[in-house]
């Protein structure tokens, strides 16, 4: 299954990949770090944790201290498929992720994309 290949992805590799988008749009890796932490709970500190044991993607959202029960509320399309109808968990929420880094790189407000 194709699917299964993106969820042994490394977060230590991805990460950096999030982190240029933002930067790249004039965004800061604090502003990243933001929507990680209000989707996974992770703060500063877990993000680095996890890079450092070299988690994959699929331990880094089993392991999430507080997954948001409010991500139910991302909605849109990315890599061409709308993310509330990801029928896979674990595919919806890496590409929760993926559309929250987005917002962040296309200057959406925060407030906007924490869903307040």
């Amino acid at each position: 299954m194709a699917g299964q290949r993106i969820f042994s992805l490394s977060f230590a590799t991805l990460y950096p990949l999030y982190v240029t988008k933002v930067e790249r749009k004039g965004h800061t890796r604090e502003e990243l770090d933001r929507v990680i932490e209000w989707l996974t709970g992770y703060d500063a500190d877990g993000v680095q944790q996890v890079i450092s044991d070299g988690a994959d993607l699929q331990t880094f959202f089993a392991g999430a201290p507080d997954f948001n029960p409010n991500a139910s509320l991302i909605t849109g399309v990315i890599c061409g498929v709308r993310v509330e109808d990801i029928e896979d968990p674990l595919m919806q929420k890496i590409r929760y992720l993926d559309k929250l880094v987005d917002e962040v790189a296309r200057g959406k407000k925060m407030a906007s994309i924490l869903r307040a």
